[in-house]
């Protein structure tokens, strides 16, 4: 698989991978992966979520968004 960037795109992902102490084909390998991992439990979550909702456990509408809001405060 070959992936085109920019001038200016190529340049921001060596710097970073300078910075990180890598190259930049290894700085874009490991972002893919992590983008895969990250799909692969993001599915595993839905569909777990989905067979509580037909097992018919679920939460109110308050609850989630008190869940949702204590998952992204720092």
């Amino acid at each position: 698989m070959e992936i085109h960037f920019t001038r200016e795109q190529e340049a921001k992902l060596s710097q970073i991978a300078a910075e990180k102490g890598k190259n930049a084909e290894q700085l874009v390998a490991d972002a893919a992966l992590r983008l895969l991992q990250d799909d692969a439990q993001f599915r595993l979550a839905v569909r777990k979520g989905i067979e509580q909702a037909d097992r018919g456990e679920l939460i109110e509408e308050e609850e989630m968004n008190a869940r949702v809001e204590r998952m992204f405060k720092p």
